[in-house]
């Protein structure tokens, strides 16, 4: 594996277990799963404080709800796979962006 790749591959798990970490410790604290629908009514501070925390937590609420739709029987492999691509994507972002703010802050 080349080091290029390898590097995007802690890149993408960096990202993935940032999301798990922010949906699971929202769970943690209001006893409910964090959703895209945590907003409210969709205004004023409290829904404007829940867009960097669906920034990061995205990827991991993207493919919780894809396992969730899933039914026997039912072969969606299309929605799986868009899925997938869309959350590992958003993951490498924001795993890039952690890395980056990091790095910044000269703790690696």
């Amino acid at each position: 594996m080349s080091a290029g790749a390898l590097h995007s591959l802690y890149v993408l798990l960096l990202g993935f277990s940032i999301a798990g970490v922010l949906a699971t410790g929202y769970q943690f604290v209001t006893a409910r799963p964090a959703s895209f629908n945590i907003f409210g009514d969709g205004t004023g501070p409290k829904a404007a404080a829940h867009v960097p925390f669906l920034v990061f937590a995205a990827p991991f609420i993207i493919l919780r709800d894809a396992i969730r739709l899933r039914r026997p029987g039912v072969e969606n492999f299309f929605a799986a796979m868009v899925a997938t691509v869309v959350a590992g994507c958003w993951s490498l972002m924001s795993g890039k962006f952690v890395m980056l703010a990091v790095a910044a802050l000269g703790m690696g």
